[in-house]
């Protein structure tokens, strides 16, 4: 078993997504897409996976977390992530995985499964965000006003 190791994939357009794996290559393959966007995932999402099950991989997308350059929004879509997804897979050397995600990462995780679904093993999905008009509305006119004024 081997404890996570992290590293940067350049993935174009001048972007380099910061992945991180943890547990044995030879494990049950999963990948964990973190909300957002702009958040990054975190080590308390690494006990998610048994390392001596799961071979899991964390992945920063485009402009989160430790990716860079950080914050940059240019060439950096759901088709872009997406893709992502796949470039970090063949990178691994991943043929299937399962795709874990929650808020954005659960609207991802459907984007990603539905555009490679011989690639997706099953999806889990948590606090599920569909990005409809009602959601952004609720999410950016509503809820960030009321709970995080200073960022509003």
């Amino acid at each position: 078993m081997r404890v996570a190791e992290g590293f940067h994939l350049d993935v174009g357009d001048g972007h380099q997504v910061w992945c991180e794996t943890q547990g044995s290559p030879e494990g049950k393959p999963a990948v964990f897409l973190h909300g957002g966007p702009g958040s990054g995932c975190n080590p308390y999402q690494h006990a998610l996976f048994d390392p001596a099950i799961h071979y899991a991989v964390f992945v920063d997308q485009r402009g989160a977390g430790r990716s860079l350059p950080h914050g940059k929004r240019r060439a950096n879509t759901t088709a872009h992530l997406v893709e992502d997804l796949e470039r970090v897979r063949h990178h691994l050397q991943i043929e299937r995985w399962l795709v874990v995600g929650g808020s954005w990462g659960a609207t991802l995780a459907l984007a990603y499964a539905m555009a490679h679904p011989f690639c997706v093993t099953g999806i889990v999905l948590r606090a599920t965000f569909l990005g409809t008009a009602t959601e952004l509305e609720w999410a950016f006119e509503v809820a960030l006003p009321a709970f995080h004024p200073d960022l509003h």
